[in-house]
């Protein structure tokens, strides 16, 4: 029953994925960053 159509194990290309994926973390850190930057800010001016 094996079916040649499907890919094997390691062979798709996951190029787009892998960059999509490290956009995704690059702007979630930079969002962290400015959040964590505006709360010592806040906490800074409303001490």
């Amino acid at each position: 029953m094996a079916d040649s159509d499907h890919p094997k194990h390691g062979d798709m290309d996951i190029h787009v994925q892998e960059k999509t994926f490290e956009g995704f973390v690059h702007i979630a850190a930079w969002f962290s960053g400015c959040v964590v930057v505006f709360l010592l800010l806040l906490a800074m001016y409303n001490g």
